[in-house]
Formats: structure tokens, C-alpha cells, sequence
């Protein structure tokens, strides 16, 4: 008898226990930004969106192949970032390339103005997730390729697929 008791309140702290948060729910990626560029560092800011915005978000309808992130007036904001209208949405749906505010810190502000003037970088978003329900951009701190560097990443990756396929068929 004291078994079933013992096991019945282990059942009853883990039902009234701390809710287990929600995986990470990735929107987009930009996988172009890794070919294109050197990424230096990473930033995760919160997104300012409208209601319609949010739920068309959660669908998955977002691209950010041709963002970017420019910085004014003390304020970041991504431009390029194109949210499509949410479908039942009626006078409430919004541009869908309009300018959206991104919510950083001051610090990490200044900082990401005075690597963009200083030693020529740019900001690029890499991705767009959910997190803890939440929408969520990943940005980061890049610096451009030349031509010379794309090819080198483009030979390692061949000569990484060679190896592959080698260790398959050994393996086999």
C-alpha cells in the first residue's frame, strides 16, 4: 500500500509540475547568408509584428532571402522581410515588405552600428523561429566573400561528398 501511495504522488507532482516548453519551430532559413558571407557573430532579437502578421508567421509563409537589417535613429529594423498577407485576414493584413522593428538591447545596438560603420560589415538575418511562442529572428554580424572564398567552400564540400560516398560503399 505505501507503493501505490509513493507512486501516486510522483504522478501527481509530475502532472502539477512546470509545463515543459515548446521545441524551437523554425519559419525560415537563409542559407544563402552562409554562402554569401562570413558570419562573425550572432544575435537573437524578438520581432515587433501585427496580429495578422503573427498568425501568417505560424503558418510558415515568410521569406528573407533578400533581407537585411539596417539601423536608425538608435533603432534596428529589417527591410526585404516579406511576411505574406494571412488569408483570412480582412483591413487588418499589412505590407507585406513593410519595415519590421527588431527588439535588441541598446548595447547590442551600438555595438552592431559601430561594426556596420567602422570595419565594413552588414547585418544579415539568418533565420526566423518561434520560440516559447515568441517570433524570434536570428541575425549575425557578416562579412562579405569574394569569389576566390565561394569557390574554396564550394571544393571543400565536393571533396567532403567524395569522402562520403566512400565510406558508404566500403561499408556496404
Amino acid at each position: 500500500m505505501v507503493r501505490v501511495l509513493s507512486l501516486s504522488l510522483f504522478a501527481c507532482k509530475k502532472e502539477g509540475g512546470t509545463v515543459a516548453k515548446e521545441p524551437m519551430k523554425l519559419v525560415a532559413n537563409n542559407k544563402k547568408a552562409y554562402h554569401d558571407y562570413f558570419i562573425e557573430e550572432k544575435y537573437e532579437a524578438g520581432l515587433a509584428l501585427h496580429g495578422t502578421e503573427v498568425k501568417s508567421l505560424r503558418l510558415g509563409k515568410c521569406s528573407i532571402k533578400e533581407a537585411f537589417v539596417r539601423i536608425d535613429n538608435g533603432e534596428a529594423y529589417v527591410y526585404g522581410m516579406n511576411v505574406s498577407p494571412y488569408e483570412k485576414g480582412n483591413i487588418f493584413n499589412k505590407d507585406p515588405l513593410r519595415p519590421r522593428k527588431l527588439l535588441l538591447h541598446k548595447q547590442e545596438i551600438r555595438k552592431l552600428a559601430g561594426d556596420m560603420t567602422a570595419a565594413g560589415y552588414t547585418v544579415v538575418p539568418l533565420q526566423v523561429y518561434f520560440k516559447d511562442g515568441r517570433a524570434k529572428i536570428e541575425i549575425g554580424l557578416a562579412k562579405g566573400k569574394k569569389l576566390y572564398d565561394k569557390r574554396q567552400d564550394i571544393a571543400k564540400k565536393d571533396i567532403r561528398r567524395e569522402h562520403e560516398r566512400e565510406f558508404k560503399i566500403k561499408n556496404l
